[in-house]
């Protein structure tokens, strides 16, 4: 299970961009201080992959399409512009929206869904040293991908098949 997730995604994929992090005074929006960046990606009933990114644009945006997807997928994206050239990589589908709601019957609520479920998961923590957000970002993706599981064996063997060493690296990564 571990293994497919390092695979690239491929078929119908949904895609989309949030911020975390609390309530801010001062700028709102994608300028707020304080945010991480988040970019996801989810196959249609099925497995999520998210990750932070360094900004919200297309070049950081593109540099994770690629790395976790194949060509020839259909993605279906809000419309940002910075999706304008997922056409050259496979069919593209731009949901339109209508004060948040989107206008036809094509949709991006699987993505829209984990980030609900993400930010529910992380709230109680209260904030999230940025230096370990990956890691609860991490953690997330895994419950939401096993959601239908009980992750007590799943988590045990996964603990019992990787040692301290291959752990210790990626426990901190460098701002």
């Amino acid at each position: 299970m571990v293994e497919q997730l390092r695979e690239p995604f491929e078929g119908t994929l949904e895609l989309d961009e949030t911020t975390f992090g609390g309530s801010r005074k001062g700028k709102r929006g994608w300028g707020a201080a304080g945010k991480v960046i988040v970019f996801g990606l989810i196959k249609r009933n099925g497995q999520v992959k998210a990750m932070p990114i360094a900004a919200h644009d297309r070049a950081s945006v593109m540099q994770q399409i690629d790395a976790h997807s194949r060509e020839g997928s259909l993605y279906y994206t809000d419309e940002w512009q910075a999706y304008a050239t997922l056409r050259l990589r496979g069919e593209h589908v731009m949901i339109r929206k209508e004060k948040g709601r989107p206008l036809g019957r094509d949709h991006i609520n699987g993505i829209e869904g984990f980030w609900s479920y993400a930010k529910n998961w992380l709230y109680p923590y209260r904030g999230v040293p940025s230096q370990y957000f990956h890691l609860y970002l991490a953690e997330v993706c895994y419950r939401f991908n096993h959601r239908q599981q009980d992750l007590k064996p799943l988590l045990f063997r996964l603990l019992k098949a990787t040692s301290i060493q291959e752990m210790r690296p990626i426990l901190v990564r460098k701002a």
